[in-house]
């Protein structure tokens, strides 16, 4: 398979002023579509050309250092344009999502307040996770590309720490950037649809 860089689920003004359409046209535009590229190149002659994007992710973790940095931020990223909308985040969570983050995680405010503290202390480059293993939630951090998936997790909201994320909105506070993705930006509704799958 071959990847292709999708359109944003929405406008680039839509996340104002959480996320400026700067932020957006270099994140997405640029960045994402470099990922692509690149890992469409890469890709010829892996021996993974026809795999899914996520046996590409797993197959060349430690194997293939060029082909799985853009493939595993392809894939993150894919999910992360997915993760936020217009007048999300918030504490409105569907029912069995709201359960399982009480139960496993200690309820919501916990749950915002290790989420960000694990995107505050990723050092460089990086992602912060919710996942689902062995049937419960998760949170993680991980550097550059990496995901739970190479870990043995199933990825169910991740935010990029990763600085073309946020320096044209936030600076360096990238405290303040995480505070609004999770008060104002999360689409829950698609953590929830992530969740279901995860769970079976």
């Amino acid at each position: 398979m071959s990847f292709v860089l999708p359109a944003l689920p929405y406008d680039y003004d839509a996340l104002l002023p959480y996320m400026s359409r700067e932020t957006l046209e270099y994140h997405h535009d640029k960045h994402h579509q470099a990922y692509v590229t690149n890992g469409n190149n890469l890709l010829q002659g892996s021996g993974l050309e026809d795999k899914s994007l996520e046996d590409v992710v797993r197959g060349s973790f430690g194997n293939n250092a060029g082909l799985f940095n853009n493939a595993g931020q392809h894939y993150n990223h894919i999910h992360f344009w997915q993760w936020m909308k217009k007048g999300g985040g918030g504490k409105a969570l569907p029912g069995r999502l709201q359960s399982a983050i009480d139960s496993d995680l200690g309820g919501y405010d916990k749950f915002r307040a290790d989420f960000i503290n694990a995107g505050v202390t990723q050092f460089g480059s990086g992602w912060c996770w919710v996942a689902v293993r062995d049937g419960r939630l998760e949170i993680s951090k991980t550097p550059n590309g990496e995901n739970p998936l190479v870990h043995g997790a199933e990825p169910i909201l991740g935010c990029d720490v990763w600085e073309h994320s946020y320096y044209i909105d936030y600076r360096n506070a990238r405290p303040k950037y995480l505070e609004a993705f999770v008060d104002s930006l999360i689409n829950w509704d698609y953590v929830e649809e992530r969740f279901q799958a995860a769970m079976g």
